[in-house]
Parts: C-alpha cells; sequence; structure tokens
C-alpha cells in the first residue's frame, strides 16, 4: 500500500496473494486505527485489476455494513496511472530481486524493508524521504506507522541490498 501524499510505503505478508488475504489486513488496518481514522487515512484505494483486489465489496465495506472505503481500479497496462507504487517495487526489488522466495520472511521483515525504503531521499518530495515529509498535523498517519512499528532509518543506515534482511 502507498500513502500516495507522502509516499510512504506499507507492506504486509500475504501467505496466499488471494482476496481474503486482502479484506484481512484491510479490516487489521480498520481494527487497528477505528472506523474514523481508517476513513481519514484511506478514503480511497487505486489498485490494479489483481485478482486478489477483485472482492471490491469485501475491502469497501466493513463488517458492520459501513463504507469504509473507494476503491478503484486502473485501466490494464497503465502503470502510469499508479507511479509511486511502481517505484516503491523498484526499492523492493533490490532487496528482493524477482524470483526471491518469500515463504521465510516475517511481517517483521517486511517493516524493516519498508523503514529503509521510506528512508531515501526523494527528488520528487524536495530531496526529503516519505518520513520527512510528515507534518505536525500527519497525527493519523503518525498513529498508523506507530502502530505499524515503522520509523525513520538514519540516512547513513538506509541499505537496501539483499543483505538487509540476513
Amino acid at each position: 500500500m502507498m500513502l500516495v501524499k507522502r509516499q510512504i510505503l506499507l507492506l504486509f505478508l500475504m501467505p496466499d496473494g488471494k482476496a481474503e488475504s486482502v479484506k484481512r489486513i484491510f479490516d487489521y488496518l480498520e481494527e487497528l486505527l477505528g472506523t474514523d481514522v481508517f476513513q481519514r487515512i484511506f478514503p480511497v484505494f487505486l489498485t490494479d485489476n489483481g485478482s486478489e483486489f477483485k472482492d471490491a465489496d469485501g475491502l469497501e465495506v466493513n463488517e458492520f455494513g459501513e463504507i469504509r472505503c473507494n476503491v478503484f481500479y486502473c485501466d490494464p497496462m497503465s502503470s502510469w496511472q499508479k507511479p509511486h507504487i511502481e517505484k516503491a517495487h523498484e526499492f523492493v526489488r533490490y532487496v528482493l530481486p524477482k524470483g526471491t522466495s518469500f515463504k521465510e520472511l516475517t511481517q517483521d521483515d517486511l517493516t524493516l524493508l519498508a523503514n529503509h525504503i521510506n528512508s531515501v531521499k526523494r527528488h520528487s518530495l524536495g530531496d526529503r524521504s516519505p518520513y520527512d515529509t510528515l507534518a505536525e498535523n500527519d497525527k493519523d498517519i503518525k498513529l498508523l506507522l506507530e502502530k505499524l512499528k515503522m520509523h525513520p532509518i538514519p540516512a547513513d543506515e538506509v541499505h537496501l541490498t539483499k543483505d538487509l534482511l540476513k
């Protein structure tokens, strides 16, 4: 997941890449934050047409039948419609090259990887990292990051190579 305005990447371990696993992540985030905060942080999800995102009703509506967000789909073969997540995938592949098994990874591994990626300074953010873009009034996002155990890595300690997770 990508918080587009701040370009903050959230990574979640999914055991099977199925729609029910994505729904469980949405449910988890809503339970962790409460519906109001969830709705403020995630009013809209823009995703690709992968089968893991096909249960739009399950993603948009919580267990109480309340609308928690709106899900929209990019056009096929239109990665330009979600460029920030595409760039984030490049960073992920520095550490986990295509063909790498994810079987031995833990959620802590993915959180560590996200912390390193979110600590990389970007030209598109005025040579600041996604974490550097957080402002005092970003209380909801700061709460999310705290609950997910996400935090900045000092610039001289950012490590985006295969050795990060060893």
